[in-house]
């Protein structure tokens, strides 16, 4: 991992942190950096690093957490399937618009996992090919896992057919 970090650092000085738990490495991108640095930071990671699988793509709200400074963090879990190496990187995003650029360009896979987020969580993937609901029905207006979204809806429901066990 020191050789990850170091390529990392001569080509993005300055625009992330990192830190390790339980030999798990993560690097996190700044609300401010990471619409201009993401992309190339993951692409780097990608192409000269060998981090060649995108496991997962995870969404945070960070709403009302103690010590936190920004609003949404999404977590790209990475492998370099040759070597077994796993990274995570964290970007963050805030209100009133968060947007991150899209990952799909790099890792095809990243096409559903980003449109879960957007869809639980409202983050734009900036670039993403077909960014629209993928969980909640296209007419659902909210994000259902943001923290200020109350439990019990915002009185949605009545609004959505039924539909039988018949019909799905």
């Amino acid at each position: 991992m020191p050789a990850t970090l170091a390529t990392l650092d001569a080509k993005f000085p300055g625009a992330f942190a990192t830190s390790a738990f339980r030999d798990n490495t993560r690097v996190e991108v700044a609300a401010d950096k990471a619409p201009a640095v993401l992309f190339d930071l993951l692409k780097c990671l990608k192409d000269d690093r060998g981090f060649d699988f995108l496991a997962d793509i995870a969404g945070i709200d960070y709403l009302n957490y103690p010590n936190a400074t920004d609003r949404y963090g999404v977590v790209y879990a990475l492998t370099n399937l040759a070597t077994g190496e796993r990274l995570f990187v964290k970007a963050f995003a805030n209100d009133p618009d968060p947007a991150l650029p899209s990952a799909v360009p790099l890792w095809a896979g990243a096409d559903w996992m980003e449109r879960e987020v957007y869809d639980m969580f409202g983050v734009v993937f900036d670039g993403h090919p077909d960014l629209r609901r993928i969980l909640m029905p296209a007419e659902f207006t909210a994000h259902p896992l943001r923290k200020d979204y109350p439990l019990r809806g915002l009185g949605e429901r009545h609004n959505f057919p039924t539909i039988t066990r018949a019909e799905s």
